[in-house]
């Protein structure tokens, strides 16, 4: 679905948080980009629909020629649903109306100075209804909790009826309950919609929980790429070395490996 090519990133002053990657995502599955902070896990993300542009390398999407054409890039935005850390919502705005920010895309300029017809306002609700906010619809969203205000970004997303929607570090902001109520969510609307999820997250035990393949980064590099099933204490120190001590990698690769065999029951 998406393909990075020799994608590297080097920001002002010389410093390189990507270094040179290939890395292909499929399409219908959980992708997770594991590592610590400053890892090089947004950086990654945002390159995938070129809201960071690599120094380096090349991305290709299925379904469009190339990204350097500025039509083209528009429509792999508009199929590319986008989840932020802190929300990225206006305050003094409704749910429903930062909901319908998602159908801009879908509109020229100067038709997105009009009011959203009909059509937009019913995939609006529908999105809300579906993050179980529909009874929030017309509240200001400063008015909701951090847990509601990232739903409200997760339907956000689905009203653009994306085939891949990408989540930076989506629940890095919430407490450890709302993060793992929300993350459940994220990845169940995405499967029962047939959308591309790829989340970067530094939680171990919601990686492993959630997702189908882990790609574990470190300094600016990949230096683990696999099933979630398949990730062990080991593969975790080589993505944590020198940010963790060994005790916590274990406990969370423990309270992790305990919640997917529940889970599974």
């Amino acid at each position: 679905m998406i393909e990075l090519v020799d994608v590297s990133k080097t920001y002002k002053g010389g410093v390189q948080a990507l270094a040179p990657t290939d890395l292909s995502i499929e399409a219908g599955r959980v992708t997770v980009l594991l590592g610590p902070s400053g890892a090089g896990k947004s950086t990654l993300l945002r390159c995938m629909n070129l809201l960071v542009k690599p120094s380096t390398g090349a991305v290709r999407a299925s379904g469009v020629s190339s990204l350097e054409s500025r039509r083209d890039l528009r429509r792999h935005r508009r199929r590319t649903g986008m989840v932020f850390q802190h929300h990225q919502l206006i305050p003094r705005y409704t749910a429903l109306r930062n909901v319908l920010l998602g159908r801009v895309g879908y509109h020229g300029f100067w038709r997105s100075l009009l009011p959203f017809g009909r059509a937009d306002e019913r995939i609006a609700l529908e999105a809300l209804d579906r993050v179980g906010l529909l009874d929030k619809a017309l509240t200001r969203v400063d008015n909701l909790s951090g847990g509601m205000q990232q739903r409200v970004g997760i339907a956000r997303a689905l009203a653009q009826q994306p085939d891949l929607i990408l989540a930076d570090e989506p629940v890095a902001s919430l407490d450890p309950a709302t993060a793992r109520r929300v993350m459940e969510l994220l990845r169940r609307v995405c499967q029962e919609s047939g959308i591309t999820l790829v989340a970067s997250l530094h939680q171990v035990d919601l990686a492993l929980a959630h997702a189908d393949r882990i790609v574990g980064l470190a300094h600016g590099q990949i230096v683990y790429d696999g099933p979630a099933a398949d990730v062990t204490e080991d593969d975790l120190r080589v993505i944590y070395e020198g940010t963790q001590d060994e005790s916590q990698i274990s406990d969370q690769s423990e309270l992790a490996e305990d919640r997917v065999a529940a889970e599974r029951l």
